[in-house]
């Protein structure tokens, strides 16, 4: 029996699909417009807060670990709460849920843009999380519902297309706005798109849930809730303050957020054993299919949010770019990723879905390579690379999803894909905290040994300043003191090169990863 809910009428009762009639034709695909402009913005709204970075740097006074708090929060908040929101669709009706989630989100984006200090703007990316917590796992597990067979492979394509898209335009537009305008507008865009998402998730998307599971908090794991939400929390701060607080204190709130993991885990265990409702179901882990491509999408995210971080940074601090032309080099790589959508159907039909991830992945690794030896090539060399880059980027993330979720039940799709997306955006925060560490840490050391070389005085004075800024005020420092910036350029340069080359690692991790997903497709042929 099918659990899942549905009705041709949006605003009728929720019933059980196996007995109404099922969502007619022109509907769901409007409901998946909508749904796709709805993600879309979510996804777009951490590529334009990356164009504009070292502008919102530069205005606000941020210091290093503020630039990395302000990204990372989002992807942060987005994992500890996407599980929840999830299971919250499941149980209440996943229209409900998305629409809540787009909401809070706007209203969030509105506050992003007004902010005038760091706290205020992290406190509004942290509820733009939230808000976009609840927005993806419903999206997905409602596609899942709605298509079955081919129709689901072409609601995925267009899904993917759409988001492509999006977050082709998204990084110009914020570059743009961040030079000429504002940087704020790069929030305040998010307003307009996102009520006519609103307005079409609200007129045409079912609303669909779980009609067997109980309709209270006593169906809900607050306890786990918690458990996740700090342990991830203590996790990232770990990360991202290391540079700040130094790793003999940021080691042991490390160590206590893996134990939070382990005891969440047996937590986990304890309540299915007693047959409580869980915030994960662990069995979900058996499902090959769902453990490797998991596993894969977490590196691949890990890898992919390292480089976003850094190259706005890098461009604007020690290339000369302005916030314009770092979107125009950013689009190429989103625009790479909206151009593989057209060509993907024809190499499923020939290869196979997780060949295609394969491609992809091994594309992926092999351009992060390139541009950490081509960095300070011209801007033509980059433009390149990057569109390769995100060729590889939109073969292998739209059909990862689809090969994450193809054997889950249809009755746990909402826990599965907000379990997915969970690892998606802990990889991209842990990406953030641990690569973008890892490039300030190698950055400030660098400027330091550049300094003292060079004979430049108050050279822990500039290197504080080059620290705090990550690189932003660079350009500052070269119009006034062109002898003291040449070894601050050479450190951002550096410690930018060595960051793309331990992404690359990370995504060749990720592709020796897929190489199962690829073997376990000649099986299925044998």
């Amino acid at each position: 029996m099918n659990a899942l809910t549905t009705t041709s009428n949006p605003s009728s009762k929720t019933t059980n699909t196996a007995t109404t009639t099922p969502t007619p034709q022109r509907s769901r695909w409007l409901s998946l417009g909508a749904i796709a402009l709805a993600v879309a913005l979510v996804i777009m709204d951490a590529t334009i807060a990356n164009v504009a970075l070292p502008v919102v740097i530069r205005d606000l006074g941020l210091r290093a670990a503020d630039a990395q708090w302000i990204n990372a929060i989002y992807s942060l908040v987005f994992a500890a709460f996407i599980i929840s929101a999830g299971r919250l669709g499941d149980l209440f009706g996943r229209r409900r849920i998305a629409a809540s989630g787009l909401s809070i989100f706007l209203i969030a984006s509105l506050a992003a843009g007004a902010a005038h200090t760091p706290l205020s703007l992290i406190i509004a990316r942290t509820f733009q999380g939230l808000g976009a917590a609840a927005v993806l796992p419903a999206t997905l597990s409602t596609i899942n519902t709605l298509f079955r067979g081919k129709d689901r492979s072409i609601a995925f394509a267009v899904y993917g297309s759409m988001i492509g898209g999006m977050a082709a335009v998204g990084p110009l537009v914020g570059g743009w706005l961040a030079t000429d305008i504002s940087w704020r507008w790069a929030f305040w865009l998010n307003i307009p798109f996102g009520l006519i998402a609103l307005i079409g998730m609200l007129a045409y998307t079912p609303n669909t849930r779980d009609t067997h599971a109980e309709r209270s908090l006593k169906a809900f794991d607050l306890s786990g809730v918690a458990l996740i939400s700090t342990a991830l929390a203590a996790l990232v701060f770990a990360l991202i303050e290391s540079s700040t607080l130094g790793w003999a204190t940021t080691m042991p709130i490390a160590a206590v957020a893996l134990l939070l993991i382990a005891i969440f885990l047996r937590h986990e265990r304890h309540r299915s054993a007693q047959h409580q409702p869980v915030l994960v179901d662990l069995s979900l882990f058996q499902l090959r299919s769902f453990r490797l491509g998991a596993s894969t999408a977490f590196l691949v995210s890990l890898g992919e949010f390292g480089l976003i971080f850094a190259l706005p940074l890098l461009l604007q601090g020690a290339l000369g770019y302005s916030a314009l032309n770092t979107g125009w080099l950013m689009m190429c790589l989103a625009g790479g990723t909206f151009l593989a959508s057209a060509v993907v159907p024809h190499l499923i039909k020939t290869l196979g879905k997780k060949q295609v991830i394969l491609l992809g992945l091994g594309s992926q690794t092999l351009m992060l390579a390139a541009l950490a030896w081509a960095i300070s090539s011209h801007s033509w060399v980059m433009a390149i690379i990057l569109a390769a880059y995100g060729f590889g980027i939109g073969l292998a993330n739209a059909q990862l999803t689809d090969t994450t979720m193809q054997d889950v039940p249809v009755e746990l799709s909402g826990m599965a894909s907000g379990l997915q997306t969970t690892i998606r955006q802990l990889g991209s925060a842990i990406g953030i905290a641990g690569l973008g560490g890892f490039m300030i840490a190698r950055l400030s050391t660098l400027t330091q040994d550049g300094l003292i070389a060079a004979g430049i005085p108050r050279a822990q004075e500039l290197t504080r300043a080059v620290h705090d800024s990550v690189g932003a005020i660079i350009p500052e420092l070269a119009f006034r003191d062109p002898v003291a910036a040449a070894p601050a350029i050479h450190a951002l340069l550096t410690s930018s090169r060595w960051t793309l080359l331990l992404a690359a690692g990370v995504l060749c991790v990720a592709l020796i990863n897929s190489l199962r997903l690829a073997q376990d497709a000649q099986d299925e042929k044998h």
